[in-house]
């Protein structure tokens, strides 16, 4: 059955407190938004994606001081959150007493990843709203992540009201980070490059180990993926799609160059875009090009390596 489609913050807001889901645009990808106080509404998230129940999901606050509702920030914490909110950085922290968040928000953990997405819509529905947000990407669980308003409506066919607010300008989802001490710990590759967070703080970010115990999204080995297969490192053969990066080589198939001139925040920009393009011109397969792992190289490299791992 089809959702009335949102046109008004005001009216998303209402839908919020009265604990029904709300696509909405922030700056890295579109999220699937509920009370993250009303354990029924969060429910809706993992049921309606098909999320499996482990994986938890992140909260998004309008500004710091509201995010000190729900986690404990240390003093490196504060440090980051001060330097990159609102943006596309998520920080895991312990949760604050008396918190109010529902616990299948946190997956049961005792620790909560809080961002403040740096977006005009997405700020203004959380103070609408007047509650932290539960927002994963606006997908079906393992499907690609989308960039439109159209793609969350095609995604779920008409099921989930989107409040529509153009394209998403980074187009990866949003770097997870956590800190032990006076380390931080990357636990997902995203939007903010980790060279970024070394520089201003001066500490070398220590990568998670793979296979790690899952305590923040996006940490699933299978993830993100399109209906075609993927092929990593790839020279277009016939019958497969091409997603290319810098000079591209001659393909008679479907192709789409994630950047031309080999710019990576422009590749990030495209990369879930085009893999829907692709993933629709009906290719079995699509090849990938090479694209370097430096910067934001680093997060597209991880979508697209969780995109080609064998599926559950």
């Amino acid at each position: 059955m089809n959702v009335p489609a949102i046109e008004t913050i005001r009216q998303a807001g209402e839908s919020l407190r009265a604990g029904q889901l709300v696509a909405f645009p922030t700056e890295t990808v579109y999220g699937l938004g509920a009370d993250a106080t009303n354990a029924d509404a969060v429910l809706s998230i993992y049921e309606t994606k098909g999320r499996p129940r482990f994986n938890p999901l992140i909260v998004h606050c309008a500004d710091l001081a509201m995010a000190e509702r729900y986690g404990v920030f240390g003093p490196l914490a504060r440090k980051l959150a001060q330097a990159f909110w609102p943006g596309p950085l998520t920080i895991v922290v312990p949760l604050a007493a008396g918190h109010g968040l529902a616990d299948v928000t946190t997956a049961g953990l005792d620790t909560v990843g809080i961002r403040v997405p740096d977006h005009s819509i997405a700020n203004a529905l959380i103070r609408a709203a007047d509650r932290p947000l539960a927002a994963p990407s606006a997908n079906p669980s393992g499907k690609l992540s989308p960039t439109t308003a159209l793609q969350v409506s095609e995604g779920f066919a008409g099921r989930v009201a989107v409040l529509d607010g153009g394209p998403c300008t980074s187009g990866v989802e949003s770097t997870i980070v956590t800190v032990d001490g006076d380390t931080i710990v990357q636990l997902r590759a995203g939007a903010l490059a980790r060279e970024e967070i070394e520089a201003l703080t001066g500490k070398t970010v220590v990568l998670a180990e793979k296979g790690a115990k899952i305590s923040a999204p996006g940490m699933l080995l299978s993830h993100y993926a399109p209906n075609a297969a993927i092929r990593l490192n790839a020279i277009p053969e016939e019958g497969e799609a091409y997603l290319a990066f810098g000079s591209a080589v001659a393909h008679h198939g479907p192709t789409l160059n994630l950047s031309p001139s080999g710019d990576l925040r422009e590749a990030a920009r495209n990369l879930f875009a085009y893999l829907h393009q692709l993933d629709k011109a009906g290719a079995s397969l699509i090849a990938v090009a090479p694209i370097p792992s430096t910067g934001l190289g680093e997060a597209i490299n991880d979508r697209l390596s969780r995109a080609a791992a064998p599926r559950a």
